[in-house]
């Protein structure tokens, strides 16, 4: 069976290719740092589709194709406004006649997932409600890098239920890691989505668990990962979701609880005093900073998998 030409959720993707994505990212960082990244997509356009604002997704994923020869024209909301303006197929249909990929940062996963039916030319999922498989791809790169044994790290997510941590969770799944995600009740993931994930498990040897008991989550752990309480649109849920999660931050105190040598993450930008002490993410444990180069890793090494001279699908 042909490989997936696009990555609109990391659920779409097999084990073994999240894993030669992740390979590829590695050594493609060590290349660049040494100087010699070819320009295996010379001649190649991007475009850059953002319904949302971004400053690491879009400037990653600029730089990632630019340094490997291609180019990239950026299309905001008010350039295109698919769904309003015109369908979002005509668009997908259009787009396709013009580029060699499209990176979409969008409002609805429902918007991704029909230009990637309609298109063409490779479409890849750079945020919506439901995912955020580049996030996801760099995190793991980032535990590899940051931790002995990677493979038997205990990870935990401390926050909402969202799009960051769907896609973290449905990776560790599908790669045998293991994540507990703890959070208040009532910000867990939907039934539908846990049973999807959870049935990923007994074949890779993952474990992915949701629990409102810090207590339980934090003790031991090897990687404390955070994101904002309250994300983009949620702003009317802002004071509500606030008291809910006072008790979650990621401060001092948490992390003494955690293992001697834990990293902490979050996926940026953070709402220091939030979710997040000054503290602990200017301390000796975080790998925040590496964990956002990382996405442009990541990114790059997705670019070439999925428009370069070997893309196949």
């Amino acid at each position: 069976m042909n490989e997936p030409t696009h990555l609109v959720t990391l659920l779409d993707w097999e084990p073994d290719r999240i894993r030669r994505a992740l390979r590829l990212a590695a050594e493609l960082k060590a290349l660049a740092r040494a100087g010699r990244l070819l320009p295996t997509l010379q001649r190649k356009t991007l475009a850059l589709l953002f319904e949302k604002a971004s400053m690491r997704t879009r400037v990653s994923f600029e730089v990632a194709m630019t340094q490997l020869g291609g180019s990239v024209t950026y299309l905001s909301r008010a350039d295109v406004d698919l769904g309003v303006r015109e369908p979002v197929k005509d668009g997908a249909r259009a787009l396709s006649r013009y580029v060699d990929g499209i990176a979409a940062r969008v409002r609805s996963h429902d918007t991704v997932r029909e230009l990637a039916r309609f298109a063409t030319v490779p479409v890849i999922n750079a945020l919506s409600d439901l995912a955020h498989p580049c996030q996801a791809l760099g995190d793991i790169l980032t535990v590899q890098e940051h931790l002995e044994e990677p493979d038997e790290a205990r990870i935990v997510f401390i926050g909402d239920a969202n799009n960051v941590s769907r896609s973290l969770a449905v990776i560790c799944a599908k790669l045998g890691l293991d994540l507990t995600v703890a959070c208040p009740p009532g910000y867990s993931f939907d039934d539908e989505f846990l049973r999807r994930v959870e049935a990923l498990c007994p074949s890779t040897g993952g474990a992915v668990r949701v629990t409102s008991s810090l207590d339980e989550a934090v003790g031991g752990a090897h990687a404390l990962y955070t994101d904002v309480w309250v994300s983009m649109g949620q702003e009317e849920e802002a004071e509500e979701r606030r008291r809910a999660f006072a008790e979650f931050q990621v401060n001092a105190e948490l992390l003494s609880r955690a293992a001697e040598d834990a990293i902490v993450m979050h996926c940026l930008p953070a709402h220091r005093g939030e979710e997040i002490t000054d503290e602990v993410i200017e301390g000796p444990h975080s790998v925040v900073f590496d964990q956002a180069e990382n996405r442009l890793h990541a990114e790059r090494a997705l670019l070439q998998m999925l428009l370069g001279a070997d893309a196949s699908g």
